[in-house]
């Protein structure tokens, strides 16, 4: 029988864990309000975590919390408790990249798997190999290793050490993630979630003797030196598989709930029909229109290939085709539906509704109505509910796009 292989979706805020379960993730990634590398998305409080797993496990989908961040002693001092309580709902594994809060969830969450996060570096089977005989479940690989290195470390560990790795979203110029710019250049402390992702900025180059002229490089008005395009793996598939990956991690905890949806779903159906006939898989065009789809660098196949120039120094902008207009509320079996507006549309206007498991169906909201049944041109309140007609059954949480 062939291994199934997981698909582990990030979800930042329960808006986010709800689009993931509803477009097909086996596992989600999710944080506490402390201990995350990510502090910019909104999270999970006590209550909110409590609830999550319990939506989650409805769904036989797995929760893993992230205890990934390099705490300082403050932090570490606040760990037991809430490994305590996370191991109380029921979580199904700890994401850990820290030696000593790798010890303290042994012993405050000893029924909790763990597994070592890629902030831990881990390119090497020694390296994995230890972690496992410390007592880890799962390593989350190094993104700086080719496939036959992932091949190599599969061969030469113990089968029961799952590995997981990123095949999807932003990349970090720093190894690992392993950047201190954020911290030197304004105290936010990328190694304990608080990236303000200065990668991204624009530099130019100064002379030393010369402090008061600035010379541009490549562009007119600056380069974008350590700028990194998006990694992209949806069109290789089998080779993730064969290289012994247990597990396809998306990135994305404080991207939008419709990126979410929109790159699980394309990933579901591309795992989907890998399990059903893998020896006939072809990548479908398709599914990489529909992660082209969400707000997205220029995508590359990160160092997977050896081949990792994944710079783009032109300009650290995302590439935005199209907008979410409308999350669907309720729907009827004629398709009538009530819909909350999130960006501005009009009668007319040509739209696609992304249901789970198919790509984007095409249509034209022909009439709009307001909650009083009078007729709208255009569908422009924030946040506004409307009736419209769509053509086909949706389920709540639908997402419906326009194309800028």
């Amino acid at each position: 029988m062939m291994k199934r292989i997981e698909l582990l979706a990030p979800a930042g805020d329960m808006e986010k864990l709800n689009r993931a379960l509803q477009y097909g993730a086996d596992a989600v990634y999710l944080a506490g309000n402390l201990f995350g590398m990510r502090a910019a998305a909104k999270n999970f409080d006590a209550e909110e975590l409590r609830s999550a797993v319990a939506r989650a496990h409805a769904q036989n989908v797995a929760v893993y919390i992230t205890v990934n961040t390099m705490p300082h002693h403050e932090e570490v001092q606040m760990l037991p408790e809430f490994l305590e309580y996370c191991e109380s709902i029921g979580v199904d594994a700890f994401i850990a990249a820290d030696l000593g809060v790798f010890r303290l969830i042994q012993r405050h969450a000893p029924k909790t798997q763990i597994h070592i996060s890629t902030q831990a570096s881990v390119v090497n089977y020694e390296s994995a190999r230890a972690w496992h005989d410390l007592g880890a479940n799962r390593i989350v690989l190094a993104r700086e290793l080719s496939l036959d290195e992932i091949c190599t470390i599969r061969q030469k560990t113990d089968p029961t050490l799952q590995l997981e790795a990123f095949v999807h979203g932003a990349m970090c110029m720093s190894y690992s993630g392993r950047c201190m710019l954020s911290k030197y250049m304004i105290g936010r402390d990328a190694n304990r979630g608080a990236c303000a992702q200065p990668c991204r900025w624009k530099y130019k180059v100064q002379e030393e003797k010369r402090p008061d002229q600035t010379f541009t490089a490549v562009e007119e008005d600056g380069t974008y030196i350590f700028n990194s395009k998006d990694l992209c793996m949806i069109d290789h598939i089998p080779d993730l598989v064969r290289a012994g990956l247990d597990s396809l991690k998306i990135e994305g905890r404080v991207k939008s709930s419709y990126y979410v949806a929109c790159v699980t779903n394309a990933y579901r159906m591309a795992l989907d029909a890998y399990h059903a006939n893998p020896d006939t898989w072809k990548p479908n065009p398709n599914w990489r229109e529909e992660v082209e789809k969400v707000s997205h660098r220029v995508y590359y196949t990160g160092f997977y290939y050896n081949e990792p120039i994944g710079e783009k120094y032109d300009t650290s902008d995302y590439v935005r085709d199209w907008d979410v207009v409308g999350v669907v509320e309720s729907c009827e079996d004629d398709g009538m539906a009530w819909v909350q507006e999130r960006n501005r549309f009009y009668a007319g206007d040509s739209l696609e509704i992304l249901v789970p498991g198919t790509i984007g169906q095409p249509f034209v909201a022909t009439e709009l109505w307001d909650e009083e049944g009078n007729t709208l041109e255009v569908a422009a309140k924030a946040e506004m509910r409307l009736r419209m007609k769509l053509p086909c059954v949706a389920p709540n949480g639908a997402m419906i796009r326009k194309k800028r």
